[in-house]
């Protein structure tokens, strides 16, 4: 951590701090949805709605396989970020390679254990007949790719995590200018179909990687993943895993969660799928520049609530008021084009009609959506790992019987609404939390 990213840990405004942190992070993630749009996009020229289906089907691997980078990544991350603010560098040597190792070897063990079992979990994501081969390729290359998607996550964090937040927002868009470009090659001038989509998704993870690498071990003063400074101790293992578990937990239920909700919309037919698939996506923008706004913030919440935890509260409450401008802005955009955003990926009028109703239920819940990240990462970052545990769970507990009743109700349409009804829970639970936690986290703690 050079002297420049120490000034904007302890000293610089509280709006221009969250900036330096908070923006590379927001443009690295809007960069990752633009990719995820333009991946729909490009398959959708291709006019078959089965290739775009298993593109929506494989969402729940994907999310399985970062939440396994986030676990190590995140864990290890807001570590090093209190350890930075209590100066204890040589432990922070040990956390980051550590994180380095430990994400090689969770890849390789997801790698081993899922090519044997391709076929049922193909049928597991919920694949039709229609689209089990498109489904099956893109899984065979993403388990042989997870070693580089697994590491990607877990450098990017950890990079973040000593406050090179542009350094992390270069590797993000590096990796995403490398996927466009390999998709387009692979679409239009190889024909490999969704085979060549994964496989760019694999490839540009790997040259972000690499790039990670390659600051740890020549810019970063306090970063490495030399072998000599690996150890697993018990304090190590310790905080890592109480952030870095219940991330983990909440991606795999996010990815649960998505996996069921493809169940109940099979019934509804493969347009509903792919509907959903797309709104999705677009939904990712805006929720990516929040969840990019509230994790950027984590490191410097975190550093703060070691070293000054009048700042934390500052930054906190300043992060509040941009999360709600953003909403704002996002929501009439919205409402106003939805139509024409779902058509850029089909022509189809059914898709347009349920892609634009999934967006304008689901926009509903964005300032929510936001807070809920909001929340989580201020447990994350001060270590109340109970906390950040319950907000892994309580979605996840709250969809999946929302959703079973709401759909025997109102069938499609409640199982659309289920998503608001499952933010909302999660919002309150952790307000509440919050409010509970206030006096540890600082005394007269008010956000």
């Amino acid at each position: 951590m050079d002297t420049e990213n120490l000034h904007y840990f302890e000293k610089a405004p509280i709006a221009k701090a969250v900036a330096h942190f908070a923006v590379p992070m927001m443009l690295g993630t809007s960069m990752s949805v633009i990719y995820s749009i333009l991946n729909a996009y490009f398959l959708g020229t291709l006019h078959n709605t089965a290739m775009l289906t298993a593109l929506a089907l494989t969402l729940p691997l994907f999310a399985i396989i970062m939440a396994l980078g986030n676990l190590i990544g995140m864990g290890s991350g807001t570590f090093i970020s209190r350890l930075l603010g209590e100066k204890q560098y040589d432990d922070v040597k040990h956390v980051s390679s550590f994180a380095f190792y430990s994400s090689l070897v969770l890849g390789l063990i997801v790698m081993a254990v899922g090519l044997p079992l391709i076929d049922p979990i193909v049928h597991g994501l919920g694949a039709t007949t229609g689209s089990f081969g498109f489904t099956k390729d893109y899984v065979m290359i993403m388990l042989i790719g997870s070693p580089f998607v697994v590491l990607f996550f877990t450098l990017e964090n950890i990079v973040r995590s000593e406050g090179s937040a542009i350094t992390s927002m270069i590797g993000m868009i590096l990796s995403v200018v490398v996927n466009i470009i390999l998709d387009a090659l692979a679409i239009f001038v190889f024909h490999w179909d969704v085979i060549g989509v994964a496989s760019a998704t694999v490839i540009s993870n790997l040259v972000a990687s690499a790039y990670y690498a390659f600051h740890i071990g020549y810019k970063s003063q306090f970063l490495t993943f030399s072998v000599k400074w690996f150890k697993a101790t018990k304090d190590i293992l310790s905080n890592v895993f109480k952030i870095g578990v219940p991330i983990f937990i909440m991606s795999i239920f996010l990815g649960a969660m998505s996996l069921i909700f493809n169940y109940f919309l099979v019934e509804y037919g493969d347009s509903a799928i792919a509907a959903y698939g797309i709104s999705s996506r677009l939904m990712q923008f805006p929720e990516f520049i929040l969840m990019g706004l509230c994790e950027g913030v984590v490191p410097l919440i975190a550093f703060s609530f070691t070293a000054n935890k009048l700042r934390m509260k500052h930054t906190i409450g300043f992060t509040i008021k941009t999360i709600v401008a953003l909403a704002v802005v996002f929501g009439i955009i919205v409402y106003l084009i939805s139509d024409h955003l779902i058509g850029l990926f089909t022509n189809d009028p059914q898709l347009i009609e349920m892609g634009s109703y999934i967006l304008h239920v689901t926009f509903l819940s964005l300032f929510i959506t936001g807070m809920t990240t909001l929340f989580t990462g201020i447990f994350q970052a001060t270590a109340q790992g109970t906390a950040a545990f319950i907000m892994s769970i309580i979605q996840g507990m709250t969809l999946i019987p929302v959703m079973y009743f709401a759909n025997r109700m109102n069938g499609f349409h409640g199982v659309i609404w289920s998503l608001v009804i499952a933010d909302a829970v999660a919002f309150l639970v952790g307000a509440i939390m919050l409010y509970v936690l206030r006096n540890k986290l600082q005394p007269d703690f008010i956000v």
